[in-house]
């Protein structure tokens, strides 16, 4: 990940990322406004392609439009069955950093390398029903684990509590690593997840939801302290 990026995402921690899946898209730049006017400091976009999860969503030219408009980091959630065939397409249209899905390929350890080599930051995602360990041998060559908590690509699912289990294994075993989470994120399960070691913390209909999202990231900046 470039070092401005990467000091950013860090300097940021514990930080809430809206999940752009909920915008405006009709608007990107309003939206983009009210969300720095909010105190957003980084960008989650989530990125599907109907086969390794049933929904489609966008693609580059929708990272390409965000770049445009913002100096923002954006972390791009690839919930794709091929990662590699278009990570360079997803660089070169603006990410700063890359999560594919462990379950989503052979070899985790060598696709991490491949992105790395890319010049941007790596993250892995794990889904609920995944073992932990399934990340050990990648993770030695990723800047972030992204533990889903509810099945990636599926919606109106309620949290998975052993995504809490997670974050406490992968916070002891990998003390330097951003973790992040994402799925069912609201005032009442982002305390749990800040508490179990967690720093980034993706955030959809609890802010998209809410009429005010300074107001809504304000309640949920007040409920991450225990």
């Amino acid at each position: 990940m470039p070092n401005d990026a990467l000091h950013k995402i860090r300097q940021a921690t514990p930080a809430i990322l809206p999940s752009l899946l909920m915008c405006d898209f009709g608007d990107l730049a309003g939206e983009l406004l009210q969300l720095r006017r909010a105190g957003v400091e980084v960008l989650h976009l989530d990125v599907m392609d109907g086969h390794f999860v049933p929904n489609l969503t966008y693609g580059m030219p929708i990272v390409e439009g965000l770049r445009r408009h913002t100096d923002m980091p954006l972390d791009v959630h690839l919930m794709i069955s091929d990662p590699l065939r278009y990570a360079q397409q997803f660089v070169t249209a603006g990410a700063d950093l890359l999560t594919f899905h462990v379950e989503a390929v052979a070899d985790p350890r060598t696709v991490a390398q491949q992105i790395r080599d890319l010049g941007v930051g790596v993250g892995i995602a794990i889904n609920p029903g995944t073992p932990i360990e399934r990340l050990f041998d990648a993770l030695p060559f990723c800047d972030l684990a992204l533990v889903m908590s509810v099945n990636a690509g599926f919606g109106g699912q309620a949290f998975n509590p052993i995504a809490l289990e997670k974050l406490q294994v992968l916070r002891k075993e990998f003390p330097k690593l951003l973790l992040e989470i994402d799925g069912g994120i609201s005032k009442e399960t982002i305390g749990p997840a800040r508490k179990a070691g967690c720093d980034l913390f993706v955030v959809g209909s609890a802010i998209f939801g809410h009429s005010d999202y300074g107001l809504a990231i304000q309640e949920l900046r007040a409920s991450l302290v225990p």
